[in-house]
């Protein structure tokens, strides 16, 4: 919480933060419910998006985090999925789940897959 009070008072226009994946590799459910029940305070909160994961772990966004964030954030909230994302199917797939924003170090290989971009 200290470095997102910190980056607004410095100017920041944009906080990006994740659920804490400790708790679910522990097990500490409990925890972990808490951080879910977060995707409505972050609609209460007025925030823009939300971010499945940083996308620096081996696993990356998965279909079932961008569905299960559908069912918990506002409308006005949109969803990015980040990590993991290796195809161009995969990507269609999250958004079509509710994703608006994709993080991806593969979208030139992505892109390089499809024809002329299916049309995006």
């Amino acid at each position: 919480m200290f470095e997102t009070k910190n980056a607004i008072a410095n100017g920041s226009s944009e906080i990006d933060m994740v659920i804490n994946i400790g708790f679910l590799k522990d097990g500490r459910y409990e925890e972990v419910e808490e951080e879910i029940k977060a995707c409505e305070i972050v609609t209460n909160a007025g925030a823009e998006f939300i971010k499945t994961s940083t996308g620096f772990s081996t696993a990356g966004a998965t279909f079932d985090d961008v569905a299960l964030m559908k069912e918990h954030v506002g409308e006005n909230v949109k969803i990015k999925a980040a990590g993991g994302i290796s195809s161009f199917d995969d990507a269609e797939k999250f958004i079509s789940l509710g994703a608006s924003r994709l993080g991806t170090s593969r979208l030139i290989k992505i892109m390089k897959n499809t024809d002329n971009g299916a049309g995006y």
